[in-house]
């Protein structure tokens, strides 16, 4: 039973919020196929694919990153705990996860076609190298923009869609709102991160963090509501984008650089916009 729970805190399962965030892009990238598509037995086939492969993925990222982190983690208040860096578990053991949680992703990516497959295949070593990010750049966000939301792109080509100019807008617009959310999740560590030396965008922009969410967010609305005008339909889909981008605006106005516990709790409720703009995406033949 302890194992147990090391396996669950090693791969965060008891903090859903992680491979949610990673399963939405996926369904929104699905749902806007499925525009174009209308194949709903497929679309529901592969939201549970992609949202098994979420979790699979973000368990083994999560085990990975605290592997690198280790040394790091010792010194975060918030992170001191973890089962690696407080000594729980080895590193031989942690990596044994991964490979165990990557082959089951791979079980689960060889259902799909071959351009799909190829690229779930290059994504490893985006998901591979961010850990590694925040060590070299201010912009470790940015690069996590572009792992979380690959999905996107997969979920495009499963459909059986060639990549286009339509999808890489809501590729883009969505590496914008992890810039947003990731920052406001990274000011819970800046003041440990400064002293230890690591880098991200809330301490770069810690004088402007709100400035920097509106710009984030505004990009990703602007992105978002030109794909709805240029190549999809305004209707009752409607409803669910204005209380996408309403959610967006909560986080800006209710974020407070000096009360972790909010920031988490913007953070979080990410969840919710993302869940929002999957329904505008899904409900747009209605």
């Amino acid at each position: 039973m302890n194992h147990l729970k090391i396996f669950i805190e090693l791969t965060r399962l008891n903090k859903p919020i992680g491979f949610m965030l990673l399963f939405w892009p996926c369904s929104w990238g699905l749902a806007y196929s499925n525009y174009f598509k209308q194949n709903t037995s497929t679309l529901i086939y592969y939201l549970i694919l992609f949202f098994v492969g979420s979790v699979l993925m973000r368990s083994a990222g999560c085990i990975f990153n605290d592997i690198v982190d280790r040394d790091y983690d010792k010194k975060v208040e918030r992170t001191k705990y973890r089962p690696i860096a407080s000594g729980q578990i080895s590193v031989k053991r942690s990596l044994i996860y991964v490979l165990i949680l990557c082959l089951l992703a791979f079980f689960v990516l060889i259902q799909f076609n071959l351009t799909t497959i190829l690229f779930g295949m290059g994504s490893m070593i985006f998901a591979f190298s961010y850990p590694f990010m925040k060590r070299i750049t201010y912009w470790p966000q940015l690069f996590l923009g572009l792992t979380f939301n690959w999905g996107i792109i997969m979920a495009w080509t499963a459909m059986g869609n060639e990549v286009s100019f339509n999808i890489i807008i809501l590729y883009i617009s969505a590496i914008f709102w992890t810039l947003g959310y990731d920052t406001i999740y990274g000011t819970q560590d800046m003041s440990d991160d400064e002293i230890i030396g690591l880098k991200s965008t809330s301490i770069k922009f810690k004088k402007n963090i709100k400035l920097f969410l509106f710009i984030s967010y505004l990009i990703t609305s602007l992105l978002i509501i030109y794909l709805f005008i240029e190549f999809l339909e305004i209707n009752f889909s409607l409803f669910f984008l204005i209380s996408f981008i309403i959610t967006l605006l909560y986080q800006i106005l209710k974020f407070n650089e000096n009360k972790p516990a909010d920031c988490l709790r913007m953070f979080k409720l990410n969840n919710l916009s993302g869940f929002f703009l999957f329904l505008s995406l899904v409900t747009i033949n209605i």
